[in-house]
This record gives C-alpha cells, sequence and structure tokens, in this order.
C-alpha cells in the first residue's frame, strides 16, 4: 500500500497533468520539494510584482506551472502561503548586535526591523498583520514563526544590559520586551513605509531606554 507521502505525489502528479491540459502549460513535472520550492518561488514573486493585496492562489500556480490543487492541499489560504514562503526566502531571524551597549544594541535591532518592513518584504508583512487580526489561527502561527522568537532575542540584549548594570532586572519582562517591536510594527500599520529613522531614534530614546534603564 502506498504511504501518505506517495499519495500525495501521486495527486499533485495527476492534478499537475490536468491542469497541463487545460491550460495547455508545457515542462518538466516537478514533485515534493522541488514543486515546494517553486512554489515558493512563485509567491515571493508575485509578492514583488503585485504585492499582497493583488495576490492570488491561482496567479501562483500559473507562474509556478503548477495545479491550484497541488498549493490548495499545501495550504489552505494565500496568508499560510505567503508565511512559509517568506521562512523559507529567511530561514533565519534578524540577529540584534552585540556592541555591549544595551541602546546601540536595541537600536541596531530595531533598525533592521524598520529596514525589513521598508524593503520588498514589507507589502508582504503587512499583509499578513491585517489578516492575522481576522484569522486566529493564522495568528497564532505569525506569532509563532516572527513575533515571539523576536520578543526573544529582546530579552536577550536585556539580560545582557542587566548584567552590565544598564537594565533594571525587574524590566526583564516579555512585556516590556514586546514593547520596541510592537511600537515598529503598529508605526508601519498607521503610517507605511518608510519608517523613518528618526521613529526608530525616538522610539528607543524616549520609550525603550527610560522603561528599563537601571538608572
Amino acid at each position: 500500500m502506498a504511504n501518505e507521502a506517495d499519495d500525495d505525489e501521486l495527486a499533485d502528479a495527476c492534478a499537475d497533468e490536468d491542469s497541463i491540459s487545460a491550460d495547455h502549460r508545457r515542462g518538466p513535472r516537478r514533485r515534493g520539494d522541488a514543486l515546494t520550492a517553486a512554489i515558493f518561488d512563485a509567491t515571493l514573486a508575485e509578492l514583488a510584482e503585485v504585492g499582497y493585496a493583488e495576490l492570488t492562489m491561482e496567479r501562483v500556480a500559473g507562474r509556478a506551472k503548477a495545479s491550484k490543487g497541488s498549493l490548495y492541499r499545501r495550504w489552505s489560504n494565500r496568508a499560510e502561503l505567503v508565511v512559509d514562503a517568506m521562512h523559507h526566502a529567511r530561514p533565519h531571524h534578524i540577529e540584534p548586535p552585540d556592541t555591549g551597549n544595551v541602546r546601540e544594541d536595541l537600536l541596531g535591532y530595531l533598525r533592521a526591523i524598520a529596514d525589513l518592513l521598508n524593503g520588498a518584504d514589507g507589502e508582504a508583512a503587512r499583509g499578513l498583520m491585517v489578516e492575522s487580526v481576522r484569522d486566529p489561527e493564522l495568528m497564532n502561527v505569525v506569532r509563532s514563526r516572527f513575533t515571539d522568537p523576536g520578543i526573544a532575542m529582546v530579552l536577550d540584549v536585556l539580560r545582557r544590559g542587566a548584567v552590565r548594570g544598564e537594565v533594571r532586572p525587574t524590566a526583564l519582562t516579555h512585556r516590556i520586551a514586546s514593547v520596541g517591536p510592537g511600537l515598529i510594527r503598529q508605526q508601519y500599520m498607521v503610517h507605511g513605509a518608510p519608517i523613518p529613522d528618526e521613529v526608530v531614534l525616538e522610539l528607543v530614546d524616549d520609550v525603550l531606554m527610560p522603561l528599563i534603564s537601571a538608572r
């Protein structure tokens, strides 16, 4: 008896053949990881070309030369697809610097987040934020993939600062660590891109440093 993976590959192959016949597409048939990689590449290309608002599963399928069924068997909607495509393109999270100074570390990390949102991935990120508000299941995915790891990194920055005497020990909480990334996201959601560097500076100097300072 074929196992579940074999069944999925067979279904993909049949669906791709049906789709090719219907759409007159021609090309080598891909399965498994090769097909998934092609779908991710097509998703990122669509994001760059038309943005999240105009991205559809149909457009991605057409660009990837795959069937819509092969997408819907893996992802129930475009938001889940985009989360995985972005994670595929950026498997490693932004790492905060370790300069020996908590202010500089926070500035470096929040600037990196702002640069990401200001770049080609920003539109996708904004779309995901909007979708996740309406979809609790998607919100859990976004939180586990992006939000919580970012907060954990800020906590590491604060812990190093506490060891040096720059950060009060009572500031080492999940809530306080979430303030910086949360306000950067809010700035982007309300005002869009680009996020000016002076906003990042004000956030660090007027909000975060008074909040965490040991002095």
